[in-house]
C-alpha cells in the first residue's frame, strides 16, 4: 500500500490535507483515485490508514479509518550521526542510508580536511533543503514513520564541545577497538573527511570525552565509514541483532 507523509499540522480530526507535492506524486506519479486506501505518516512516529476522500489541484483530502503500526519500528538507541561534509553524493548517500539504518539526528560537519565549501547562507539552506528531501524519501521507502532530523551545519570544534551522552569518533589510526565502547541508549557518533583527520583533530575530541575507536586497521571510505559505524552501532546497541 503506497505511503504518503503529512505533518502533524496537516491533521484536521478525522481529515488529513496532503500538500501540493504529495498531491502531485499522488495525482500525475501513481494515478491514484479517489476510494483508495492509503497510509499516511506523521514524522513523529505515527502512522494511519486512510481513504482518498477528494483529489484537488494542489491537496488532497484523506479520511482517518484508524491508527496502524509504521512498517518499520524505531530503533531504542538514540544515535546521533555527525559527519564531515563529503563530495557529489557522497553526503546525499550518507542521509540516505541514515534513515535505513534508524539514525535518530544527522549532523553536517566542517572539519579541516572538508573540501566542501558552502558559498553563503542561501547555498546551506539549499543544500540542508535537499538533504531533508532525501531524508523524507528515504523515511517512506524504509517504513520509517519518525523523520530523521537535519541539523544546520556545524563547526567540527564548536560541535565537540557541546555534544553529550556517550561519545565515540571513528579514526583510522590512535584509537582503540569497538570493544572499548560502553553500552548506551543515547550514542553520539563522528566520522571525517575523505582526507581523514588531523591529530589536532582528534586531540581536541579525546579532550572532550569522545573515546577514539578504529575499525581494526581496515581502511575504509568516508561515505563507506559513516555508513558502517551507524549499522555496528545499532547492531550493539539498537535493534539490528
Amino acid at each position: 500500500m503506497r505511503r504518503f507523509y503529512a505533518s502533524p499540522a496537516q491533521f484536521n480530526n478525522k481529515f488529513i490535507s496532503l500538500n501540493s507535492d504529495e498531491t502531485k506524486h499522488l495525482r500525475e506519479v501513481l494515478r491514484m483515485r479517489e476510494g483508495e486506501s492509503v497510509r499516511v505518516f506523521d514524522g513523529e512516529g505515527r502512522e494511519f490508514l486512510c481513504v482518498i476522500e477528494k483529489i484537488n489541484k494542489k491537496e488532497t483530502s484523506l479520511e482517518i479509518q484508524k491508527e496502524i503500526e509504521p512498517p518499520a519500528p524505531e530503533s531504542d538507541l538514540n544515535l546521533t550521526l555527525a559527519v564531515s561534509l563529503l563530495k557529489g553524493e557522497k553526503f546525499d548517500t550518507v542521509v540516505q542510508k541514515a534513515v535505513e539504518l534508524g539514525v535518530t539526528t544527522l549532523v553536517p560537519l566542517l572539519t579541516k580536511r572538508c573540501d566542501i565549501k558552502i558559498k553563503d547562507a542561501k547555498d546551506l539552506e539549499k543544500r540542508t533543503e535537499r538533504w531533508r528531501k532525501i531524508a523524507l524519501e528515504a523515511a517512506k521507502q524504509s517504513g520509517r514513520a519518525k523523520l530523521m532530523r537535519i541539523e544546520t551545519l556545524a563547526a567540527f570544534e564548536k560541535y565537540i564541545a557541546t555534544a553529550s551522552d556517550t561519545k565515540i569518533l571513528f579514526a583510522e589510526r590512535g584509537g582503540e577497538s569497538f570493544s572499548a565502547v560502553a553500552a548506551g541508549k543515547k550514542i553520539t557518533a563522528i566520522t571525517g573527511a575523505e582526507g581523514g583527520w588531523e591529530d589536532s583533530e582528534i586531540e581536541a575530541a579525546r579532550s572532550n570525552g569522545f573515546r577514539i575507536v578504529t575499525f581494526g586497521g581496515r581502511i575504509l571510505r568516508a561515505e563507506t565509514a559513516a555508513i558502517a559505524v551507524a549499522g555496528i552501532l545499532q547492531n550493539h546497541f539498537g535493534d539490528l541483532k
